[in-house]
């Protein structure tokens, strides 16, 4: 199955320096990519970043990356697919020396962590919001648990809408692979968090930003 990212239907802002770091922003089941662009303003402001629409159109006027079928374990090749549409944007749209941080949502959190998977040597970290891994193994784990990029996984305990199993998988495979930094949210359900914006920003900033001596994620947002 060969599917394209459009993109005419990118949303792109950021910083506009040479070289900046690039947000990846990958939206959730049935949204669009005008979702997550609101969160960037509480993001550290050194990130240039691009939202992508999910490949398959669903009646409702959303998009998603793939399928719901069984929750929590959505068809791999679907998913396969997918990830090598976003793989194949990155090669035509982006520099190869641009560092890469894919911030993915819900559904988009697992295709966040399949290009991890496919390509562990292309990104620089990764977020994972309310999101989860496919399960199975890919050829690229084992670099993956080579490299061990960082990756912050977030999510609120109130969370009804991903499947217990694939969080327990989720939780299970990530320290193995990654170097992760992982919270869990008080009552928050199926959403993201102003404290978790700001964990997420304290994380680019140590582990994206600062290495490249760019600025602090304190003034990020002002």
């Amino acid at each position: 199955m060969t599917i394209r990212i459009d993109d005419a239907a990118a949303v792109r802002g950021g910083a506009t320096a040479a070289g900046a770091p690039l947000v990846l922003l990958l939206h959730g089941f049935g949204s669009s990519e005008r979702d997550l662009p609101g969160i960037m303003p509480h993001l550290p402001r050194d990130l240039a970043w691009a939202s992508l629409r999910a490949p398959l159109a669903l009646g409702n006027g959303g998009h998603a990356w793939v399928p719901i079928t069984v929750p929590g374990r959505p068809d791999p090749g679907l998913v396969g697919a997918s990830t090598t549409a976003v793989l194949d944007w990155l090669d035509e749209h982006v520099a190869a020396t641009t560092p890469v941080i894919p911030l993915g949502f819900s559904q988009g959190g697992l295709m966040a962590t399949q290009l991890l998977r496919n390509r562990p040597e292309r990104f620089a970290a990764a977020v994972v919001l309310a999101g989860f891994t496919l399960d199975g193994s890919l050829p690229g784990d084992a670099e993956l648990a080579v490299a061990r990029p960082p990756v912050f996984s977030g999510r609120g305990d109130a969370d009804q809408v991903i499947a217990a199993d694939a969080v327990a998988r989720t939780d299970a495979w990530l320290p193995g692979h990654v170097t992760l930094t992982r919270r869990t949210y008080g009552g928050l359900g199926h959403g993201i968090s102003a404290e978790e914006l700001a964990d997420v920003s304290a994380f680019l900033d140590d582990a994206v930003l600062a290495p490249l001596g760019l600025a602090t994620a304190a003034d990020g947002g002002a």
